[in-house]
């Protein structure tokens, strides 16, 4: 996998939106949170379109400020303003080349999903963390302060707490995933995961629970989940219940569908929708270790400037 430089004082951090529309405001806090870090702030072209009701405007648009970014060698990392939707109707036309010989991560979660599974296809390594429109919000101190550390100094040793639903193991593979929802649909296009020997991460918001089990059962209807060296699931945030009832919660959702395998499952881990939402490396390797039902995520790679 091609692993980023770290960032510097001096160095360049550009905004897309490649899904969602954002406003200045939205932003506001994030570019003088960057700046305080020493870094420079270049916004794309299009940033503030409103040529769209609900995308950060036109696909050309959207696309062409993300190739802007890629291919600026005086920007030296991309962080997307927000998530919400569209990514998938731009991530097959953008040309990732370029960071074949000048490598920069690119940053996000939720729909931005749809980016890191791309990237991780084709062997770069990117950063599943929080974004700009969340840097306003007290409860997000945390996790800006770990977007921090992994693009100056390194990733995080993440933990969970325990969770009587984990299983205990230990683990050791590249970290892939993201959003659940994201992660099925790539399924059958340029951008499915091998996830034989990876450490899986899931989490989901405003889903009904038996769409997540829908979702699970797809995954390891399409060999996604036998051959796991570790799944961690993050947090499952405003998950619903039908008006039937399913009769089953996330945790035994997904135990269900892993308790054929011999792997860790670490429940509860401080990545998704909520806060803390933990930055850590998409495509790094690290080693999962559960104990007494408690997750440890801790990466390998040695990283240099």
């Amino acid at each position: 996998m091609i692993t980023p430089p770290l960032l510097h004082t001096g160095s360049t951090i550009g905004i897309a939106a490649p899904g969602r529309k954002v406003s200045r405001a939205d932003i506001d806090v994030a570019v003088k949170t960057f700046q305080l870090w020493g870094l420079q702030v270049k916004l794309a072209d299009n940033l503030f379109s409103n040529d769209h009701s609900y995308l950060a405007g036109t696909d050309a648009q959207r696309l062409n400020d993300l190739q802007s970014l890629i291919n600026d060698v005086n920007v030296h990392s991309i962080i997307c303003a927000r998530g919400g939707y569209g990514s998938t109707r731009i991530v097959d036309e953008i040309d990732f080349s370029p960071l074949q010989d000048t490598p920069k991560y690119i940053i996000g979660f939720s729909d931005i999903t749809a980016i890191h599974l791309k990237l991780y296809s084709l062997g770069i390594q990117s950063i599943h963390a929080t974004m700009p429109i969340l840097f306003p919000k007290d409860a997000s101190r945390p996790s800006v302060e770990s977007l921090k550390r992994i693009l100056m100094e390194k990733p995080d040793r993440i933990q969970s707490p325990a969770n009587r639903y984990s299983i205990d193991g230990r683990g050791r593979g590249e970290v892939i995933g993201g959003n659940l929802s994201l992660i099925n649909d790539a399924l059958g296009t340029s951008s499915e995961p091998d996830t034989n020997g990876k450490i899986l991460v899931i989490e989901e918001i405003d889903e009904y629970r038996y769409k997540i089990d829908r979702m699970l059962t797809q995954l390891m209807r399409a060999g996604k989940l036998q051959q796991l060296a570790g799944l961690i699931i993050g947090h499952m945030t405003d998950i619903k219940d039908s008006e039937l009832g399913f009769g089953e919660t996330v945790e035994e959702i997904v135990l269900h569908h892993t308790q054929s395998y011999n792997y860790p499952v670490a429940f509860g881990f401080p990545t998704g929708h909520e806060n803390p939402n933990l930055a850590w490396l998409h495509g790094g390797i690290a080693e999962l270790d559960v104990h007494n039902g408690q997750g440890t995520l801790s990466f390998t790679d040695s990283k240099t400037a």
